[in-house]
């Protein structure tokens, strides 16, 4: 029981920490200014980190490599802490399981956005942050309106992007299973 209330507790703090490295990332990627309280959230809790990896590894070609090795910084002590210390895992498990925690934080992430702008097309579509919202899904939505266009003046490529990714989080999960007992097996 307290293994389990610990575990949940390390992964909501890491998976918080990560999701804001991640938007950190993503509107690089994307150039999009986000509105100023939320940027300012969002530097206010991911410098402490970002900055020291910034001096050793720094951005390349506009992209802050430093918030991506936070996210896999934060990932593998969410798995060391959850998994060495209680069950021994090897160095090179921890690593790999690490990896597709990253990975599948990156698809919970997209997910979430993508349910933002829905809500926000259905109640207020001219809310502050809608604009920012939309541009931050839209290397995932353009693709797929490309391919299928609206139907009626509605457009389901949000819904396909969602099921699309719950698909790559499934095969994730069964690919992980599948290489993590090769690495302990192996180990």
């Amino acid at each position: 029981m307290l293994h389990e209330i610990l575990s949940f507790v390390i992964n909501t703090v890491t998976g918080l920490l990560a999701g804001f490295l991640l938007l950190r990332f993503w509107m690089q990627v994307q150039r999009v200014r986000p509105p100023v309280a939320l940027a300012q959230a969002i530097f206010q809790l991911t410098d402490w980190i970002v900055h020291p990896i910034r001096r050793i590894v720094p951005g390349f070609r506009g992209y802050d490599w430093a918030s991506l090795i936070a996210v896999f910084l934060a990932a593998f002590l969410s798995m060391a802490l959850d998994f060495w210390l209680f069950s021994r895992l090897p160095f090179v498990a921890i690593a790999v399981m690490s990896l597709f925690r990253v990975i599948q934080w990156i698809v919970y992430g997209l997910m979430a956005l993508l349910i933002l702008e829905a809500i926000f097309s259905w109640v207020n579509p001219h809310a502050p942050f809608a604009p920012f919202i939309r541009a931050l899904n839209e290397p995932v939505l353009l693709p797929l309106r490309k391919i299928l266009p609206p139907f009626g003046g509605l457009d389901f490529s949000p819904m396909v992007a969602l099921i699309l990714l719950q698909v790559m989080n499934r095969v994730m999960a069964s690919l992980q299973d599948e290489v993590l007992s090769k690495v302990v097996f192996f180990s």
